[in-house]
Formats: structure tokens, C-alpha cells, sequence
């Protein structure tokens, strides 16, 4: 069981922001003691004590049941990680040999989208009905099938690139699906990973959901760079190219008053109690990373 407390993120987060100033040395003796003082004031704040936290099972919440939810809005919600991969992933196809392509974990369909306009024969696979049902709502001449990252619907050697974005996350070891991809890979074909980079996992807000049995929490997978290695290193994969880009920084206002009301627990919004220590502890920190691969065997 977890047990998740908007007091106990909060301090964690100008932990994290300590930590970094001190490693990066932009932790001076103001930054240090105006963290201190904010770690004391927070503390002190009666709706941040006097509020209790969920305890929640982790696990117990799946991914199917996340993006049945997420599907009818996934497109219209702004997203900083996507808004920051999707332009070095499409820089990446965009230099890519035209054939067929493979989006796997296709979502609502957006590197599809791309890969059809550059004049690849397309096919897009995705766990999620829902997720589905919006791509072929916006492609509605592409191959979409319903199927697992672990046995994808193509016979051996298929397609000659295959992207899969910001899914492996979901995925505890990442070793039977990148062999999966090399099995449906042409020799010397391409593979296009983007993920949620591992430190991005850890300062995220953990948030509860309902479950069968009580508050439940989605489990992601923050993956270190050494396991995608691991991983496609002995399935014959190549490293073409690697990126880890960062979040940009934000306008902080660090004597903004605090919010007159708790944000609900995993929210964005409960950094509104610390800008400046959020600022400090995300700003310029890595949010993705993108891998190229290309497996063995290339002309």
C-alpha cells in the first residue's frame, strides 16, 4: 500500500530541489534558507496538516482502464511532454526511408498521421479500444488493429520502421517487446522509441484513482537508458541516435500567495504551495527520452 499525502510530495519536492541546487551549485545560502523557511511555513499550514492522505493500492488500476477514460479528450488536453517529443520524433522519421511502418501503441494515431503523410503504408496497434476508435476517426484509410506490444498482429520481417511513443512506461521489462520489434523488422530497418524519461517518473504527482477494491494507483515503469540497452543490444538493435530533452523554464512568481484551497492529491496544482522550489527542482530536469535504433543486418 501507498499512502499519498499532498504534505509528504510537497516536501519532497523542495527536497529534490536542494538536492539539485547543492549538486548544480545554484543552491546559495538564500536558496538554501529560503527553502528551509518554505519547509517550515508548509509545516505550519493547518489545511496541509489536518488533511488526510489516500492510502492506495498500487497496481490495481490498469492501463486499459486509464485510457478508457483519457481517450475522448486525449487530443484536446495540453500535454508539455508531448509538445516537447513529438518534434525530435518527427525529425527522425522525417529523415527515414519511405515503406511500411509500424505504429506501435498507436494511440490516437498522431505519428501515424505523420508516417501517412510522408508516404509510408501504414499500420497502427494499440491495446486500447477506445484510443483506437479516435485514430480511425482521424485516419480512416490506415491499418488499425487492437493488439499488445508483446505479440504484435505481423508476420516476421513486415515493416521497415516502427515508432512506438511514450508507451514503454507501461511496460515493467522492456526486453520480449523490443525483441518483438526486431522480430517484425526488415534487416536494417528502423525503430523510433520515445518514453517518459526516469526522473520525469519521479517527480511527476502520484494521483489515485478509484478501484475495484479502494483508491488504486496506475504503476509506471521509469525505465534507466542502461535497460533499453539491455534490451536492444542483444535483439540485434543498433544506437543511431539518443536525446534527452528537458522541460523549458517557467515564469515563477515566488511571492505569490498560496492558494486559498488544497488541490486534490497527484494534481499539478498542489506545486502552486511552492513555485519557486518546483521551479527549482523541474525546471531544465529531463522529461523524455528518444532513442533511434536500427537492427543489424542493413545494406
Amino acid at each position: 500500500m501507498t499512502y499519498l499525502s499532498p504534505l509528504g510530495y510537497l516536501l519532497g519536492l523542495e527536497g529534490a530541489a536542494l538536492l539539485r541546487g547543492l549538486k548544480e551549485g545554484r543552491a546559495d545560502r538564500a536558496f538554501v534558507e529560503a527553502r528551509i523557511a518554505e519547509i517550515r511555513a508548509l509545516l505550519d499550514t493547518p489545511v496541509l496538516t489536518q488533511t488526510e492522505g489516500v492510502t492506495a493500492t498500487p497496481g490495481a488500476i490498469s492501463t486499459a482502464e486509464v485510457y478508457r477514460s483519457w481517450a475522448p479528450h486525449y487530443d484536446a488536453d495540453g500535454n508539455q511532454l508531448i509538445d516537447i517529443e513529438q518534434p525530435i520524433v518527427w525529425r527522425i522519421l522525417d529523415g527515414l526511408p519511405v515503406g511500411t511502418a509500424l505504429d506501435a501503441a498507436c494511440g490516437t494515431g498522431r505519428h501515424a498521421a505523420r508516417l501517412n503523410e510522408l508516404g509510408h503504408r501504414v499500420i497502427g496497434c494499440d491495446g486500447s479500444a477506445e484510443m483506437l476508435a479516435q485514430a480511425r476517426r482521424r485516419l480512416p484509410e490506415v491499418d488499425l488493429r487492437q493488439a499488445d506490444l508483446h505479440r504484435l498482429p505481423l508476420p516476421d520481417d513486415a515493416v521497415d520502421t516502427v515508432v512506438c511513443a511514450l508507451a514503454l512506461t507501461h511496460v515493467p521489462d522492456l526486453t520480449p517487446v523490443l525483441a518483438e520489434f526486431a522480430r517484425v523488422l526488415r534487416p536494417g530497418g528502423h525503430l523510433v522509441i520515445s518514453d517518459s524519461h526516469l526522473i520525469a517518473t519521479y517527480l511527476s504527482p502520484i494521483s489515485a484513482r478509484p478501484g475495484p477494491d479502494g483508491p488504486a494507483i496506475w504503476t509506471s515503469h521509469g525505465h534507466p537508458a542502461a535497460d533499453y540497452l539491455a534490451a536492444a543490444l542483444p535483439a540485434g538493435f543498433q544506437v543511431r541516435h539518443c536525446e534527452e530533452p528537458r522541460r523549458p523554464p517557467r515564469t515563477v512568481t515566488p511571492d505569490a500567495p498560496a492558494p486559498d484551497s488544497l488541490p486534490a492529491q497527484g494534481s499539478w496544482d498542489v506545486m502552486d504551495w511552492c513555485p519557486a522550489a518546483a521551479a527549482a527542482a523541474l525546471d531544465g530536469s529531463p522529461i523524455a527520452i528518444i532513442w533511434h535504433f536500427q537492427l543489424d543486418g542493413r545494406p
